[in-house]
């Protein structure tokens, strides 16, 4: 758990799913809260140290709030009132920052060919003498702001290990105020270098460096010559540092980067230790640290994957299942694979980048993702709106220079539904072309070859089809014989958008449109449709696309009287399942 957690927080409490004897199963959570306080401040005396701890009572929901004042305090005071905060990141990220630091290491060590159970204590000795050289007057940090896009970014600072305060406690630092101009870097404190954001829930960054500083005095170069005892072996580990911790602005960088970055460094240190040392002498395990931020998290977390054998190595998977489980996260989704993790790359003209612009470039503009956020309200005045989960991309008539104007709107939906895909990571491949998707469906037998480059439509099978060859998604298909049908089936696409969370294609006569959400009264019975129409033929212009009622809510029945849903025309439904990543389907197997 301490890997996982960011340096610079700290357990304040716990919560526990009881009984209904609130106080007896709040009991048991200040136990845990106080132990694992303990193991992450590493072994500290926190007797003094208030523990706030919830009961959820497993039955009913209800949840009750405890304090705890010492560690053999046996009774707890119940909490009164509780204010619930909208947005529990805001107070975070206007009140803190981020620190990422990199340390790749090449770590050589010999040891007696002759007596290769040395092999350990050297190696372990040379770790400890990695940790020495963080601490040493000499080692030098560089700081700087991570987001090089603002004009105002603050000069990097130079902090040396002479001047650091190792092991002092953060309750007794003095915190400083935001400084422009500090000639004192120990006056300066970390809001020198965070980026000043509109949005609190962004997290503001900065980058750490390590290095080493050149001699006092300069001198000849100059060599030692120790001879072995017997002939000895070399071996070269290689340790690539990342950690991030969390600083509140008003924390003196020096102690940030002495206390809380070097912390952080040393202990990954260690925990790389622990995994290399069995395979010492075989071949090493190819170890990488990822950062990520999963939804219902509000700080980032950091693990070390190995991997030899890449994501998809059961040994893997029951890692990130393990971690799902940890951290309260489902296990039917794809939250802490590679791709979900968090880019903190301070250069922004990496290759991927590069490489994204280029394509952007060539097509001429960006596809817009998420166009239903901030749309008008759906009329429906009791209603639940269940909505899509997670991220697309609006794929519609003439993109990428291609006219399929009047025959592609059923290409365009399953590519905006490939994309969501794309986008929580339960795929790598990239979205169909027109020609993919025929080619497709003749390699599976179910068109002629004369089908690929024909302007001719498909539907909900089709549809079905593709993603089971492509992306081995299974889908349920809805039948309806009129449109006026659809309506009654409400509360059965909330369910699908509760539970699946995936957009869903709507097939009717010769138009298919993406369904993103219902907003459903049970009570009345009355409900919208949140439709995407792939019918737009215009460029990438949110505010037109929303104006023109290319994405927005729709009832069955307006309130001029005209339906939507046409009731001479039979639909179909198209209703993908999203994939359950430790389940295996078929020959398939989809991981978290």
């Amino acid at each position: 758990m301490d890997q996982l957690l960011p340096k610079g927080f700290e357990v304040i409490g716990g919560l526990i799913v009881g009984d209904s004897d609130a106080e007896k199963s709040a009991l048991e959570a200040v136990k845990a809260a106080r132990r694992l306080r303990k193991h992450i401040s590493e072994g500290g005396e926190l007797d003094d140290e208030k523990i706030v701890v919830a009961s959820c009572d497993a039955v009913t929901g209800t949840i009750h709030f405890f304090t705890s004042k010492t560690e053999n305090s046996t009774k707890l005071e119940p909490v009164a009132s509780v204010v619930y905060e909208k947005n529990s990141g805001k107070y975070l990220w206007e009140n803190g920052c981020l620190l990422h630091c990199e340390v790749p290491i090449k770590l050589p060590f010999y040891f007696p060919a002759s007596s290769p159970s040395d092999s350990k204590e050297m190696f372990s000795d040379a770790i400890d003498a990695v940790i020495t050289e963080f601490k040493e007057p000499y080692a030098v940090y560089i700081a700087e702001t991570l987001k090089k896009a603002s004009g105002d970014v603050a000069k990097p600072v130079v902090l040396r290990g002479k001047d650091f305060g190792f092991g002092a406690d953060a309750s007794n630092i003095n915190r400083l105020p935001a400084a422009d101009q500090v000639s004192d870097v120990n006056m300066l404190s970390c809001s020198h270098l965070c980026v000043n954001s509109k949005t609190a829930a962004v997290a503001n960054s900065a980058e750490i460096k390590s290095t080493s500083e050149k001699a006092p005095t300069s001198g000849a170069p100059a060599a030692e010559y120790f001879p072995a005892m017997e002939e000895a072996r070399l071996i070269v580990v290689d340790l690539n540092l990342d950690v991030l911790t969390y600083a509140t602005k008003e924390l003196p960088l020096m102690h940030a980067v002495s206390n809380l970055v070097i912390p952080a460094l040393v202990d990954q240190l260690y925990s790389l230790k622990k995994i290399i040392l069995p395979h010492l002498l075989k071949e090493h395990p190819q170890l990488r640290i990822y950062h990520f931020n999963p939804p219902g998290v509000l700080h980032p977390i950091t693990t070390i994957y190995e991997l030899n054998y890449g994501e998809t190595e059961m040994k893997q998977v029951d890692v990130r299942k393990s971690l799902h489980m940890r951290l309260g996260l489902p296990i039917d989704r794809p939250l802490l694979r590679t791709a979900n993790a968090l880019d903190l790359s301070v250069n922004d003209d990496s290759k991927s980048n590069i490489k994204k612009r280029a394509t952007w470039a060539m097509s001429g503009s960006i596809l817009l993702k998420d166009v239903h956020i901030g749309i008008p309200s759906s009329g429906v005045s009791e209603g639940v709106a269940s909505l899509i989960q997670g991220s697309y991309e609006y794929h519609h008539y003439l993109q990428d220079g291609f006219d399929d104007s009047g025959w592609g709107c059923a290409y365009r939906s399953l590519q905006t539904i490939i994309s969501w895909f794309r986008l929580q990571h339960y795929t790598s491949i990239s979205v169909p072309s027109h020609r993919e998707i025929q080619q497709t469906l003749v390699e599976i037998g179910d068109k002629d070859p004369s089908f690929i480059g024909s302007r001719e439509w498909i539907g909900a099978i089709e549809l079905s089809f593709v993603l089971d060859k492509l992306l081995g998604v299974s889908c349920k298909i809805m039948n309806f014989r009129s449109g006026s049908e659809l309506p009654e089936k409400c509360r059965e696409l909330a369910m699908h958008f509760e539970t699946q969370g995936t957009p869903i294609m709507i097939g009717g006569g010769v138009l298919a449109y993406t369904l993103l959400g219902v907003d459903y009264d049970e009570d009345s019975g009355d409900c919208a449709f949140l439709i995407l129409d792939p019918h737009y033929t215009g460029g990438e212009d949110h505010k037109k696309i929303v104006n023109g009622g290319w994405c927005g809510w729709k009832k069955a029945v307006d309130s001029k009287g005209k339906s939507f849903f046409l009731h001479n025309k039979f639909y179909n439904l198209l209703l993908p399942q999203r994939p359950n990543m430790i389940k295996v389907r078929k020959i398939r197997i989809y991981f978290a």
